[in-house]
């Protein structure tokens, strides 16, 4: 709720003109009178806040960390169940790859995504494998 002054606009703090409400007269009804007796006693009393006005870059940046925040959500579930998984599917990944969120193990699940496979190939298929899905650029070095 706000309402407009000759000192400027001001914000009640709507469970407060509820509380306050019950206070005026021992009841809880409602009516518009009650609230405008409610509202206009708080502001004689100091119980509001001045409303600050947001830049637009400001309200750009609340938008973009809430997005981020649910990205960050979305990735931690796609973690687990990818560590779910690979505990159900694949258990012996974890005994090659610490962390099966990274690259290497990213690949092995998207060219081999069960043991079974993984058997059945050669140790330089595996590698030939891992080559075409992770470059290395050993020019640097």
């Amino acid at each position: 709720m706000a309402s407009q002054t000759k000192h400027g606009c001001r914000h009640h703090q709507s469970h407060q003109v509820k509380r306050n409400k019950e206070n005026r007269d021992n009841t809880q009804s409602k009516s518009d009178k009650k609230d405008a007796l409610v509202i206009a006693d708080m502001v004689k009393n100091g119980y509001y806040t001045f409303v600050r006005s947001t830049s637009e870059s400001f309200e750009k940046l609340r938008v973009l960390m809430a997005n981020r925040d649910v990205i960050v959500k979305r990735l931690v579930s796609s973690i687990i169940q990818i560590n779910r998984w690979v505990d159900v599917v694949f258990p012996e990944l974890r005994k090659v790859f610490k962390d099966v969120s990274c690259k290497g193990a990213i690949a092995t699940l998207r060219l081999f995504p069960t043991p079974a496979e993984l058997c059945s190939l050669q140790p330089q298929d595996i590698v030939t494998g891992w080559k075409s899905c992770m470059k290395r650029h050993w020019d640097n070095y």
